[in-house]
């Protein structure tokens, strides 16, 4: 039986909307609240049954490899301190039955290079892509949902959500038909399309389970705009061969590769963590007349709506 095992996280962009911030740092590496956006991503992975992460890295993206790495510093002076609380948060930043594995992407060719590097490590296996830039909130893991639909269908599935067709030049946007219920079948998929030509209103994020014969479509990929191997096209490609299923995920979805999205993940997790949420809720309650006293009402409502 086939089990995806296997996870391919691409971290070598560069995070120039995040300026200042991501010159010495990497953009995943940005926290919300106190994990950074890489860890949600692998947490995400692990939760699915994942037990190989493989980063596509870059210049500059040794922080990522030192996060996942044991510190003997950090551990020892801990242990000194009888801070045995935080001792644990940091022993299990990766469960002990979780491996590592990086490699380069030499040089900025896309999202489909960037998955196309992992070929060696990943052989004939089936796969997951998981962008970290899409921090996505849900009861059961995103990743576990899509890894359930391959389970069932062994086909290759890509996570979508409902989009506005004005904002579908900033998405691939599929194309099929109504399967079973949140599940489309593939017969088409549009890289950032005009609102106009939009075939739906379906928008790709950043989780996807592929079968290996994307490399061979990876592969056979002519460059696109800026010279980039785009992985929309590769997939519309394997649509000629394999079926491919969209699946319509249960979840909120946080685009924290600009600035607004990153301000809402913050926002939204802090009012749900445990150790911080009731203050930082009274604190927001108590700036929202001052900020907005348009919109003050005498029943404050609710700040999130919790899954």
């Amino acid at each position: 039986m086939l089990k995806v095992t296997k996870a391919v996280f691409p971290v070598a962009g560069l995070g120039t909307r995040f300026l200042p911030a991501t010159k010495a740092s990497p953009k995943e590496m940005l926290p919300v609240v106190d994990k950074p956006l890489i860890q949600y991503a692998v947490e995400e992975a692990i939760a699915a049954g994942i037990t190989e992460l493989i980063f596509v890295t870059g210049r500059s993206k040794r922080a990522i490899e030192d996060h996942f790495d044991k510190s003997y510093e950090i551990e020892a002076e801990l242990e000194a301190r009888g801070k045995k609380a935080l001792l644990e948060v940091v022993r299990n930043i990766k469960p002990a039955n979780v491996d590592c594995f990086y490699v380069r992407q030499p040089t900025a060719l896309g999202l489909g290079h960037a998955v196309l590097c992992a070929e060696k490590l990943i052989g004939e296996n089936p796969f997951a892509v998981i962008l970290a830039d899409d921090l996505l909130h849900s009861k059961e893991p995103v990743m576990k949902q899509l890894v359930d639909v391959f389970n069932h269908y062994h086909s290759s599935v890509i996570g979508v959500e409902r989009i506005n067709r004005v904002d579908s030049a900033s998405y691939g946007v599929i194309e099929g038909r109504e399967w079973e219920e949140d599940i489309i079948k593939l017969s088409g998929i549009v890289e950032k399309p005009q609102p106009a030509l939009a075939p739906s209103n379906l928008g790709v994020v950043g989780r996807y389970v592929f079968m290996p014969g994307i490399f061979t479509h990876l592969r056979n990929t002519r460059p696109g705009s800026g010279g980039e191997i785009q992985l929309t096209d590769a997939i519309a490609s394997l649509l000629s061969v394999e079926q491919v299923l969209a699946y319509r995920y249960y979840g909120t979805r946080f685009d924290c590769g600009s600035k607004i999205g990153y301000l809402k993940a913050t926002v939204q997790l802090a009012l749900q963590h445990p150790e911080v949420r009731e203050d930082f809720e009274a604190y927001l309650r108590e700036c929202l007349p001052a900020l907005f006293p348009a919109a003050a009402v005498a029943e404050q409502p609710e700040l999130i709506e919790p899954f």
